[in-house]
């Protein structure tokens, strides 16, 4: 028997803000209902439909190189490039664009913090 992910964390200037970012992005992870997270919580966090978690913990620092591990998100009821466009609308700044066609390639995003994530083709493209 191995291990199973419990959670993933990013570090962040703002968890809270954070959280309630991504909690727009993501749909399969959502904000508990019997958690109370505030602006001043140094720990935010939502959560997955296997019980893990996607963390904000407050850091003093800000980013300085890219990310060594990001998440890649598949759109679940829209085409990657509809998606791409309704979370840069969100507030995400696109990073690398490496789309090549409907079919083909993805698209590098950063949240308000500058952490990088990727936005695949939806399933079966």
């Amino acid at each position: 028997m191995g291990s199973r992910v419990a959670n993933f964390c990013f570090d962040a200037h703002d968890p809270h803000a954070q959280m309630r970012w991504w909690s727009q992005v993501l749909d399969d992870f959502v904000v508990p209902q019997d958690e109370e997270q505030g602006p001043d919580d140094e720990e935010c966090g939502l959560e997955g439909p296997q019980g893990q978690w996607m963390l904000w913990l407050k850091v003093p620092e800000g980013k300085s190189v890219k990310n060594r591990m990001h998440p890649c998100l598949r759109p679940t009821d829209r085409d990657r490039d509809a998606e791409v466009e309704r979370v840069l609308a969100l507030g995400a700044t696109m990073v690398n664009d490496m789309r090549e066609g409907p079919k083909r390639g993805w698209a590098v995003l950063a949240d308000p913090e500058g952490n990088e994530f990727c936005i695949l083709r939806q399933a079966g493209d």
